[in-house]
């Protein structure tokens, strides 16, 4: 079948690319290649796919609707899998007009598009900082999510909401998956595992926001690809899943993993917690069991391993060399 995939040169749009072509679907990417990092690093994440039959890349934007409009009157999709958007909590609170025009007006051109050219089955990549403050942990697809702190959750949750909607106005098939802190090889050279590693491979401090006590649910990209595939082809009518790792470790506790795995004594300096973050994420993951048959299978001790092993092998260091350290 024919998938669109929106952040296609992305960490996690590379990777759903890869799987889609290598079980014979026609895949046809978008991607702007910004400047949010090194677009370099995209060029790197979609070169293997490029290798093989089926793909189609397009460098352009989502907001672009006379770009999107023509991608969808000229190909018949079989879904749609929406991953791209500006990502990143903080980032978003110094710049939340950028952060609405790519994550909602992107979406709505998206949206647009599925629902008169006839896709009927719409993957949006939602994110667990919907919850943002909600109490009752972990966190469960039916607990309220009506206290996202930050421009960025804002966004997402407002993409939710727009999906709902263009089910029940339009009858588009649409699935929201939050996504909890995903994590793995070609991950964005700001996150947290990224960036850590980078400080303790160089000697460098690692900069604490807070006291280190944050909770944090962390999931290996391979699972976050099968919970996404599995939504494809399972064509809900409407719903929204977690997609997380269902366990918990301290942001301190992660650190000391990472010491574990490179064998290296980290460095620590402590700072103010920053605005937007939220004191902890963990997933329910028995909706996503039950409906797609997708239960996290990587551990975070196997995925640090693997993620190491891939820095170590892949000459990843130069791309690590982009993360900032504070």
């Amino acid at each position: 079948m024919k998938i669109f995939v929106s952040g296609a040169a992305g960490f996690i749009g590379s990777h759903v690319v890869e799987k889609l072509l290598a079980r014979g679907d026609e895949v046809i990417g978008l991607d702007d290649f910004n400047d949010y990092y090194d677009p370099e690093i995209k060029h790197r994440n979609v070169a293997l796919a490029q290798t093989m039959r089926g793909y189609t890349l397009i460098e352009g934007d989502i907001r672009d609707t006379k770009l999107v409009n023509n991608l969808f009157k000229h190909n018949r999709f079989r879904a749609v899998i929406h991953l791209a958007a500006r990502a990143g909590v903080r980032p978003s609170i110094a710049n939340p007009a950028l952060y609405e025009a790519a994550n909602v007006q992107g979406l709505l051109n998206l949206l647009e598009a599925s629902a008169h050219d006839g896709c009927p089955d719409f993957i949006f990549a939602s994110s667990s900082s919907v919850y943002g403050l909600s109490p009752r942990l972990p966190w469960r697809e039916d607990d309220h999510a009506d206290c996202p702190i930050s421009p960025y959750a804002i966004t997402k949750r407002a993409g939710e909401l727009l999906c709902f909607n263009y089910h029940k106005i339009y009858g588009l098939h649409t699935c929201a998956l939050r996504f909890f802190t995903v994590y793995g090889p070609r991950q964005r050279p700001e996150m947290a595992i990224a960036k850590f590693f980078k400080a303790i491979l160089e000697g460098s401090p690692i900069h604490v926001y807070g006291d280190g006590s944050a909770l944090r649910d962390f999931t290996y990209v391979d699972d976050i690809v099968e919970g996404l595939l599995s939504a494809v082809d399972h064509s809900f009518a409407n719903e929204i899943i977690n997609l997380g790792g269902a366990h918990t470790v301290t942001v301190q506790e992660l650190i000391q993993k990472i010491s574990g795995v490179t064998g290296r004594s980290p460095k620590l300096v402590f700072e103010p917690a920053k605005p937007g973050d939220v004191p902890a994420t963990w997933a329910d993951s028995t909706k996503a069991e039950a409906l797609l048959g997708q239960a996290p299978k990587v551990s975070l001790d196997e995925g640090l391993e693997r993620y190491y092993k891939w820095l170590q092998n892949s000459g990843a260091k130069a791309v690590l060399a982009e993360a900032p350290l504070n």
